[in-house]
């Protein structure tokens, strides 16, 4: 009889003996230490566990799986393997700083310190993204003097100028705006102590738990480096910041100050994303770059961050957000909303992995 075979089939120790050989290569550890396996059932050959991920939008779910059923499969006297694969996001919590959002457990801020990039763009293709993994998420528009996501998800300005502001779901995202109160055409007129305190008001007075937590709320940030992200950083604790730019040379410069910003506020930068990265042509699919090449990820390796991903330049991006319905929600097949999301898993991936050194204390 081999080594961890029973008269009635394996044992649950060398079950564990031989998931313990699966490491996570985000976390570097291996799953059984970091309690990813749990409900282990061992019974006459057959084996049964949850694989519990920390994030529903894991790079590396399929691979993660394959590998664990492989290593049990190896254990001598197994018949079968049944794993659930599940999820279950830990709070960013750091020891000191802001006070966390209720019923928000990560925040991730879109930042670009231009406009004109696309950065609300990204933010709610992404945030949809997100949620097309099965992550519970809420899209904050930060950006209180020209807000634009009501028209991305197809609301009417001030359509809840009578009712007060709440959050909207809008295709599987809980979305909250300054532009729901604000009748069209009408301007926000506010010097930086009012935009301090709605951006306060829109954290920490919104009921984002009203029906269960959030596992990531996005923010799109206004451009810049002014009283907005400022506040934000000040009034939340911000897992990481994704900065938002295109391929001109001018990317580098441009990233580097939103970048310093962050830092001074000791705010995490995951990485950078080229929006507008290049042309592809629906006909012949040649791909031409209007706007240069390599702009941004070069930006990303002078600054010794990820290069989360490249976004095509694409006519039907404009056309969805100009509709009301976000290229991830019209076209989820598209080849520009499968890069949308690549990129969301990559930011889930950073959000888990800055949680988990922050708790365990490495790097």
């Amino acid at each position: 009889m081999k080594r961890g075979q029973g008269k009635k089939g394996p044992s649950e120790k060398a079950i564990l003996a031989a998931l313990s050989t699966v490491d996570d290569p985000e976390l570097r550890r291996d799953i059984v230490s970091l309690g990813m396996i749990r409900d282990l059932k061992v019974s006459r050959g057959k084996v049964s566990f949850r694989f519990v991920l920390t994030t529903p939008a894991c790079p590396i779910r399929n691979e993660l799986q394959r590998r664990a059923e492989e290593a049990v499969r190896s254990v001598a006297g197994v018949k079968s393997v049944d794993v659930k694969m599940d999820a279950d996001v830990q709070a960013h919590s750091p020891l000191s700083g802001p006070r966390p959002v209720e019923g928000v457990r990560n925040i991730v801020a879109i930042a670009s310190n231009k406009g004109g990039v696309g950065k609300s763009t990204v933010a709610i293709n992404l945030a949809i993204a997100l949620a097309k993994h099965s992550a519970r998420v809420g899209l904050l528009d930060a950006d209180l003097t020209g807000p634009n996501i009501p028209t991305m998800v197809g609301l009417k300005h001030g359509y809840q100028a009578e009712t007060g502001l709440m959050p909207v779901t809008c295709y599987g995202v809980k979305v909250v705006s300054i532009g729901f109160v604000l009748r069209p055409g009408l301007p926000m007129i506010w010097r930086g102590p009012l935009i301090g305190s709605g951006v306060r008001q829109l954290l920490h007075e919104v009921p984002w738990a009203a029906d269960g937590e959030l596992d990531y709320l996005i923010v799109d940030l206004p451009p810049g480096t002014s009283d907005a992200p400022l506040s934000m950083a000040q009034e939340a604790p911000i897992a990481g910041v994704v900065i938002v730019t295109t391929p001109q040379s001018v990317s580098l410069e441009d990233a580097s100050k939103a970048v310093t910003m962050f830092g001074k506020l000791n705010v995490p930068v995951f990485g950078i994303i080229e929006n507008m990265s290049y042309f592809l042509c629906p006909h012949c699919n040649e791909r031409t770059e209007i706007f240069g090449y390599g702009g941004a990820q070069e930006a990303a390796k002078k600054l010794g961050l990820d290069f989360l991903g490249e976004v095509p330049l694409d006519a039907q991006v404009r056309v969805a957000s100009d509709e009301g319905v976000p290229i991830v929600a019209r076209e989820p097949d598209s080849p520009v909303a499968q890069v949308f999301m690549l990129i969301a898993e990559r930011i889930a991936a950073c959000t888990s992995v800055q949680g988990f050194f922050e708790k365990t204390g490495t790097k």
